[in-house]
């Protein structure tokens, strides 16, 4: 990038760091009684308020100072959305540390190679995961201690772990008087690694600046669109790509914040909504899938929840379709990545969409959305040239921006950008309103006789099916077209549907020659550590599958 030229007059206004700790410091200050609560491992739900949080997050500064913590060490956590996972984001992050949450789906083999990987000095973690870190402790080269995150009388009497730390020990034995430290912001802040679906997985190494400038975009109403009048329960765990920015857009926002836990399934999230009086959510399809199956049930209605962040994988239209009409729920579909902090787009209506049908307002907010200030996108073909943004024309997605990665940590993988931008791995359209669609993942589209086809627009068409719970396409080779497609399907229970019958619902939705060539029915789809289906291990799974057309 060539250097830019000195401004003749410089603005004069007070040089502030963006730090993360400002962020907790304004909550307490100013929105000090809004409540965090959170349903606990241990069983029992646990209420206090900004201003306690940030009294016990000093608190945990000044113990891990006290361990030898210094600016620029990396603490890990391995554990669920609550308050104490709360408190570590700032304390490590605001001391000038690293946070560096950990994915627990992981394998214990991958936690163990990130843990080393990332040189973490210290470990805090759920009583969950207490087997997990038991069977890595000793591959852990650089780990000083862990500290198990709960109360004297939940320790356990044994452990594999020798000098097993307690949290609230830790807690209660240092006092809340610390001052943040104030440093660049352009320090590094947390570390998250990417899923690592081929490969060892890869960190992206977040600022204090990148964070807090995500939080400002995130919260804005065009995004996901954060208020005090709020009550908002992340969904999306602390250890997916920091809860999509939740644990700092909410209190940079005064909301109450509703911590769920492990407790996930639809029963679960159902009751906290009702008892909490929840009003905004964010998570994967999955979650609201198991929401919505036990909502209609038992018959259910929500009282408060009005609102809905989607992303992590496309939400089918389907369930977009159930959420609004059956429950009144407004969805906001989103799109980003590990390496975006994650968020990149948010998909609102503008105010000339408000004339269109339902059917056409459908059709604009299946799309992954509008970009958020702070991210510029692009389409380019396999040779690097832009495509115009026409909706129709589809290439290789590419982004740029501030909350962006420039490499990963360590400079694995190299120089991953391409002149300047950073290139997604996905297939998008983008219309002429700036409305952007992911039609598929570069390495999971279909080629046929040269032509592409789309895997994301052929399972939405199949889970639309009332039979259908899941379905995943995939390419399967075939000796003149290349690749055609399989579509593998779940389901639902006490349902059934043919081959021939569900190919036939197909019929006038797509091009004829995107038509699946053949239908597997299966018990389950593989799913990775952050809720995505595995569609490499499919592929290694039906790479042998003849299809009927041959």
């Amino acid at each position: 990038m060539p250097s830019l030229p000195m401004s003749p007059l410089m603005g004069q206004m007070m040089s502030q760091p963006l730090l993360i700790s400002n962020i907790l410091e304004f909550a307490a200050r100013h929105y000090g009684a809004s409540e965090i609560v959170s349903r606990r491992v241990e069983g029992d739900m646990h209420r206090y308020t900004y201003r306690e949080c940030h009294q016990r997050a000093r608190r945990l500064a000044n113990a891990l100072h006290g361990l030898g913590v210094r600016m620029g060490d990396r603490v890990a956590t391995l554990a669920w959305n609550g308050y104490r996972h709360l408190e570590a984001y700032y304390a490590v992050s605001g001391s000038g540390a690293v946070l560096h949450t950990i994915n627990p789906r992981l394998h214990p083999e991958q936690v163990a190679y990130i843990m080393n990987h990332a040189e973490d000095q210290y470990l805090l973690l759920d009583l969950t995961f207490l087997p997990v870190a038991e069977a890595i402790a000793a591959h852990c080269k650089t780990t000083k201690g862990f500290i198990l995150m709960c109360d004297r009388a939940r320790m356990p009497a044994e452990s594999k772990i020798p000098n097993l730390l307690c949290y609230e020990d830790l807690i209660n034995s240092h006092s809340d008087d610390y001052s943040w430290p104030q440093f660049d912001e352009n320090a590094a802040a947390t570390l998250c690694y990417t899923s690592g679906t081929t490969g060892n997985p890869k960190g992206a190494l977040y600022s204090h600046r990148s964070t807090v400038l995500h939080a400002y975009g995130s919260a804005m109403p065009n995004a996901l669109n954060v208020s005090s009048r709020d009550t908002v329960m992340p969904v999306v765990p602390m250890f997916h790509v920091n809860a999509w920015g939740l644990p700092y857009s909410v209190p940079l926002s005064g909301a109450k914040l509703v911590f769920p836990g492990a407790a996930l399934d639809g029963k679960s999230v159902y009751e906290l909504f009702e008892n909490e009086g929840v009003t905004f959510s964010a998570g994967v399809p999955t979650v609201w899938l198991g929401l919505i199956n036990y909502a209609k049930q038992n018959n259910l209605k929500f009282s408060t929840f009005r609102r809905t962040v989607i992303g992590g994988s496309a939400c089918p239209p389907a369930m977009m379709n159930t959420l609004i009409d059956d429950f009144g729920v407004e969805v906001v579909h989103a799109w980003g990545m590990t390496e975006m902090s994650p968020l990149g787009t948010t998909c609102t209506l503008m105010s000339k969409h408000l004339e269109l049908d339902r059917d056409g307002q459908r059709k604009i907010l299946q799309k992954q959305g509008h970009a958020v200030y702070g991210v510029d996108m692009k389409i380019v073909d396999d040779d690097g040239k832009e495509l115009p943004w026409d909706g129709v024309g589809y290439g290789h997605l590419l982004v740029r921006g501030p909350w962006i990665i420039a490499k990963y940590y360590k400079e694995e993988g190299g120089d991953v950008l391409q002149d300047g931008w950073f290139p997604t791995g996905d297939v998008a359209t983008i219309d002429p309103d700036g409305y952007m669609q992911i039609t598929d993942r570069s390495k999971d589209v279909i080629k046929s006789g040269g032509e592409w086809i789309g895997t994301i627009d052929l399972e939405n068409i199949a889970m639309a099916h009332p039979a259908v719970l899941q379905a995943a396409c995939i390419g399967v080779a075939h000796p003149k077209w290349d690749e055609r497609p399989l579509l593998v399907v779940v389901l639902r229970p006490g349902q059934q549907v043919s081959r021939e019958e569900l190919l036939l619902f197909f019929d006038g939705k797509i091009a004829k020659w995107w038509l699946p060539d053949d239908v597997v029915f299966t018990d389950a789809l593989p799913v990775g550590g952050t809720g995505k289906i595995q569609k490499n291990k499919l592929r290694d799974q039906y790479k042998e599958h003849k299809l009927p057309t041959i």
